[in-house]
Parts: C-alpha cells; sequence; structure tokens
C-alpha cells in the first residue's frame, strides 16, 4: 500500500497498471493483483482525521463525475456534470470526506462508485436512495467522527433528510430560493375547539418578522438572521440561517439551514461554507494523481484506484501539515507532486552512481535538485 500510494504522487504522466511497472520494483501484473483486493480506506483515513483534525467537524459528502468511454465498465451511464453544466456518459462516485471548520480543510475518508438510475430502478430504489444507503451502511464509522453530514442543495430533499435522521445523523444544507417557510406559532392557547394553530404566517424573505429572526454578528461583508421555521417540503421544524452576501453593491441571499434546531447558527454558516473543501479533494486528485485515468473494467479495481487516487492527496496533505516549515505556505498538490517526483529521481541517481546524499558538500545540490521546478508561495 505504501508502494502504491507514493507512485500516484511520483508518477507524472498518466496513473494505469503499466505506468506503476515502469516506475516501481514490482511488475504490471502485481498491481493488477492488488486492486483487485479490498483494502479498508475508510478506516486508513479515519486515523488521519483523528490524528490532525480537531473537534468542530463534520462529514461532508458530495458525488463527483468521472470521465469514462466504453461500453463494458461496470455501472457506466448518464451522470450530471458540475463543470459541463449537464448530464454527460460516464462514471460517478459518491464521496465522503471529513472537514474541520477551523482549519478549513477537508480529508477524504472513501468514494463509493455510484450505480446509474436504469440500474438502481431494476431494485426499486431512486438515486437519492442510494445516495442516503451509503451513509447509513457506514453509520457506525462515520459517527466516531461526527453526526453532523453537509452536503449541497441537492440534497435539500424529504427523502434524503429523513433517512439520515432515522439514523440519528444531523443534515446542513441549502434550500432552494423559493422554498415554503412557516413562521412557528408561539403564543398562548385558545382553549378553543379543534387542532391548535402551529403557524403564524408564510416567510417573506424581503420582509422578515425580527421579533422571529435574531441578526447574526458574523462577518463585515455578510448580513445573517437565525431563527426555527417550519419548512413544509422538509416536513420538520428546522434551523433556518439566511446569510446575505453583499459584493459590488449585489445582494446574494442563500437559505442555509440544518435539522439540529439547538445548533449555533454560527457553525451551521462555517460548517457549509467549508463544504467546498471537498470539491478541491477533487480537483487536485483529477488534475495530480490521476481519478480519471483508470483504465480497468473491474468494480473493484475502479473502487481501489478512485480511493487510492484521493488518499494519495490526503497523504501528500498531512505531509505537508506535519513539516512545521510550511506553517505559512498554502498546500498545493502541484508541488507535492513535484517534490516526489525529484526525489524518486535523486534517490534513483545516487543508487545507480553511489553517491553520499549525506556528504556536507552534496546537501546544496541535493536540495537545489529536490526543490527544482516547484511554485514559490
Amino acid at each position: 500500500m505504501i508502494e502504491i500510494l507514493m507512485l500516484y504522487l511520483v508518477i507524472p504522466q498518466r496513473i494505469n497498471f503499466l505506468q506503476m511497472g515502469r516506475y516501481s520494483q514490482y511488475g504490471e501484473q502485481r498491481f493488477r493483483q492488488q486492486f483487485e483486493r479490498k483494502f479498508d480506506f475508510l478506516a486508513f483515513n479515519r486515523e488521519l482525521v483523528a490524528e490532525f483534525f480537531g473537534k468542530r467537524v463534520a462529514i461532508a459528502f458530495d458525488p463527483s463525475f468521472i470521465s469514462k468511454s466504453g461500453k463494458k465498465t461496470p455501472y457506466i451511464g448518464r451522470f450530471w456534470s458540475g463543470c459541463a453544466g449537464t448530464t454527460k456518459r460516464g462514471m460517478e462516485i459518491s464521496g465522503i470526506g471529513a472537514i474541520d471548520i477551523d482549519m478549513n480543510q477537508c480529508l477524504h475518508l472513501e468514494a463509493i462508485q455510484t450505480a446509474p438510475p436504469k440500474t438502481l430502478n431494476t431494485v426499486k430504489m431512486t438515486l437519492i436512495d442510494w445516495y442516503a444507503s451509503i451513509l447509513k451502511d457506514r453509520k457506525e464509522q462515520l459517527q466516531v467522527i461526527s453526526s453532523i453530514v453537509v452536503a449541497d442543495a441537492y440534497f435539500s430533499k424529504y427523502e434524503f433528510v429523513e433517512q439520515l435522521t432515522q439514523n440519528d445523523f444531523h443534515l446542513i444544507s441549502r434550500l432552494r430560493d423559493d422554498a415554503d417557510l412557516r413562521y412557528i406559532y408561539t403564543g398562548q392557547r385558545t382553549g378553543k375547539k379543534g387542532a391548535p394553530k402551529k403557524y403564524e404566517g408564510k416567510i417573506l424573505l424581503n420582509e422578515l418578522n425580527l421579533a422571529y429572526f435574531t441578526p447574526l454578528n458574523y462577518k463585515s461583508n455578510i448580513e445573517a438572521y437565525s431563527a426555527i421555521v417550519y419548512s413544509k417540503s422538509l416536513k420538520r421544524n428546522i434551523l433556518l440561517v439566511i446569510e446575505r452576501i453583499v459584493s459590488n453593491d449585489k445582494v446574494k441571499q442563500r437559505l442555509i439551514f440544518s435539522t439540529d434546531i439547538h445548533a449555533n447558527p454560527i457553525d451551521v454558516l462555517d460548517y457549509y461554507h467549508c463544504r467546498f473543501q471537498i470539491e478541491f479533494c477533487y480537483r487536485d486528485a483529477k488534475q495530480a494523481v490521476g481519478l480519471n485515468h483508470s483504465q480497468a473494467r473491474s468494480l473493484n479495481k475502479l473502487n481501489f484506484h478512485f480511493n487510492a487516487s484521493l488518499t494519495s492527496v490526503n497523504i501528500a496533505k498531512v505531509t505537508h501539515w506535519k513539516n512545521r516549515k510550511n506553517n505559512d505556505t498554502p498546500f498545493s498538490i502541484a508541488n507535492a507532486k513535484t517534490l516526489c517526483h525529484n526525489e524518486f529521481i535523486i534517490k534513483r541517481i545516487i543508487k545507480l552512481f553511489g553517491i553520499n546524499p549525506n556528504s556536507i558538500k552534496n546537501h546544496k545540490h541535493i536540495n537545489e535538485l529536490l526543490y527544482y521546478g516547484t511554485i514559490a508561495a
């Protein structure tokens, strides 16, 4: 496993079994066989989270489109591509990550290949049911980290929210701009016959009733208000946080909610803002460590490749954080790849030519070669 994860950070071109055989002491066939085996990536990455993250941690859940052609690949179908803004033929992974809002960072936990809707229809499941089942099946392992799940606006659906809350998760997500929300009646009971009054009226977002909403002291360019309200689409009371971002004389309004009505509204905003860090995990893995490069047609091999690629990004991050010299330097996967590749080549040259790397006169040259091609912070 150490060899595989390091190869993802060393190989500069396409990352596949043939390339691994070229850059390793092991043959191509050995990697093909290894990728067919199972490895508990969730447990491995959970240890990294426990070591490097603090207390304010949540589970980030986000699917990501994977480019793939061919007809024999399992679970290939049409999925939504955020970059293209439309559905495309290919594959999708349902990614689970851990986010720390104090560090504003994300570490990958596990990626599961998404079954296409046509396959799910045969077992009478919807895509939302599939996404919820991924979190439910890993409930015990994930809730060791956190019971808070953060997802984008697509997941603010009753079916998804209901399944998570039944399994002791709380969801933080975003509502539609035209969501039907009601004030909760808090007045005295009249004592008259019939069902007691539950709601005070519909919430008009442009005319907030400040008797219900509490202004929040958040950031200078953000106005924020919080209240416990009733959501008609989610069929429950929620903690609603309305944020209005002022930029260039324009106001952008977002409706962030949590199913935990006792949560801290400031934390709800912080968690949702930090959710986007999982997108950077996908970006780094696609651009630098070959997330899209797998040429396998086995479900097990594909699963191993997706998780090995994203886990190698984790390894690069924690290596960067452990080096005190990098305290004021932002993480760059491009620099991490360059350093790993340079170190690999230097060690190869040292081994072949019998150079002493510990010689004082060689320190300067080794350092120069090691950082050759890195980007200045």
